[in-house]
């Protein structure tokens, strides 16, 4: 057990999927913007309406009604991650060093079948991942509300704005349908739900507060980086939205991970002050061989920070504050769409 821990969302730092979206895109007829419009409402609900007691995340309950109604089980959940995963490049790299840098953990809103098949392909501990746990099996309609949740598929692809349509739909409509009771059980784990996952990690690990580093990349990585920031840890925004970038202190924008690899391995050896001097000194160089002699990185890290880079094209890490922030969310932004394409790149 290590003094510190890393906590990294999925899909964004290590994954280029939005597994549950590309799920409805390719097992539902118009799935792709049907999910799109639900996120949207989630984010909308989030953070607009700031609805009480609401986890941002719940698109993946929105949309189980829908997988229900092309009868997907469990076996088509994971058969489909299995099959269908896209690494960040280097995240394996990052993962490698980190087994005997610090414990290491992954905080996801995905469900837990893309989870495991994340897991075992990235070779991280599966007790070591927090995910959204749903039973596909566990889930039923009958045929009248089958035809029922096709209506609804049709009326919110017809008025993708009309969330009182929405709420109608699902807050008055689906919670009368018996799939309802294993519905409303499932406990979504983002934002609230992740900010709960990182209390267990620092439980379980017996470490102090602060000695914690939690990077992501979306809005329901909002309550976690603000949680770290807050008391003391390194907070991260990797190719994040403008949700992650308000609370985070960090910005990395990058094309794979090993800038992520760089700080890990700053973190690891000294503390966060050491990560903020780091930062300052390799946005105030001309060059980074010398800075990376000052604070003694791996050469297995150094030696792949140049062979991806060229002193031209390094890296954005940088400390965000109120001058640099729009040029920040404007690469990031950018880079997050080119990495993960506009579809997945665009939901929040």
């Amino acid at each position: 057990m290590f003094e510190k821990s890393f906590i990294t969302d999925c899909e964004g730092p290590l994954t280029l999927n939005d597994n549950a979206f590309e799920m409805a895109a390719h097992f539902i007829e118009d799935g792709g913007e049907l999910f799109k419009i639900l996120s949207l409402y989630d984010d909308y609900l989030a953070d607009i309406v700031k609805k009480e007691n609401y986890k941002v995340g719940n698109t993946l309950k929105f949309i189980l009604p829908f997988f229900v109604c092309e009868n997907l089980k469990n076996k088509d959940l994971v058969d489909f991650s299995k099959n269908n995963i896209y690494a960040v490049r280097d995240s394996k790299f990052l993962l490698k060093y980190l087994k005997d840098a610090m414990n290491t953990y992954i905080v996801s809103t995905s469900y837990g079948q893309y989870i495991e098949a994340v897991s075992n392909y990235m070779e991280v501990p599966f007790e070591n991942t927090f995910y959204t746990n749903v039973d596909m099996d566990a889930l039923n309609l009958n045929g009248e509300e089958i035809k029922k949740i096709d209506e609804f598929k049709k009326l919110i692809l017809e008025n993708p704005r009309d969330y009182e349509l929405f709420d109608e739909i699902f807050y008055s409509e689906i919670p009368k349908m018996s799939i309802f009771d294993e519905i409303k059980k499932i406990n979504v784990v983002g934002g609230k739900g992740k900010k709960l996952a990182i209390d267990e990690i620092i439980q379980r690990d017996e470490i102090d507060i602060n000695n914690m580093l939690y990077i992501g990349d979306s809005i329901t990585d909002v309550e976690p980086l603000e949680f770290a920031r807050v008391n003391g840890g390194v907070s991260i925004s990797f190719n994040g939205n403008e949700y992650p970038l308000k609370v985070a202190e960090i910005a990395i924008v990058s094309p794979n991970a090993v800038p992520t690899t760089l700080i890990a391995n700053v973190y690891a050896k000294y503390d966060k002050n050491k990560v903020l001097e780091f930062i300052s000194d390799y946005n105030g160089a001309d060059g980074c061989k010398e800075i990376f002699e000052k604070y003694n990185i791996d050469l297995e890290i150094k030696n792949k920070f140049f062979d991806v880079f060229d002193d031209k094209d390094y890296p954005i890490i940088k400390i965000v504050d109120e001058n640099n922030f729009d040029e920040i969310l404007k690469v990031s932004k950018e880079m997050r769409n080119n990495i993960r394409g506009q579809d997945i790149g665009g939901l929040g």
